[in-house]
């Protein structure tokens, strides 16, 4: 589970890229569309919660080594 986990992330974090990018593009443009800024918001909630579970992950592992 770690594995897809850890791929999950890393696709979450190009898509928070390509969706950076594209509303930089979009607020560029002369009449920007205003929810367009509120794109990259649910790649990064996602990134959040799949990078904390990564995070925490190596101290769930020594916790339950040493409980053994």
């Amino acid at each position: 589970m770690n594995k897809w986990i850890r791929q999950i992330h890393r696709w979450l974090a190009a898509t928070f890229t390509v969706t950076v990018i594209a509303t930089t593009v979009a607020l560029a443009q002369e009449d920007p569309i205003s929810w367009i800024v509120y794109v990259p918001l649910l790649p990064l909630a996602l990134l959040f919660f799949s990078g904390l579970y990564l995070f925490v992950l190596p101290y769930l592992a020594k916790r339950g080594a040493a409980a053994r």
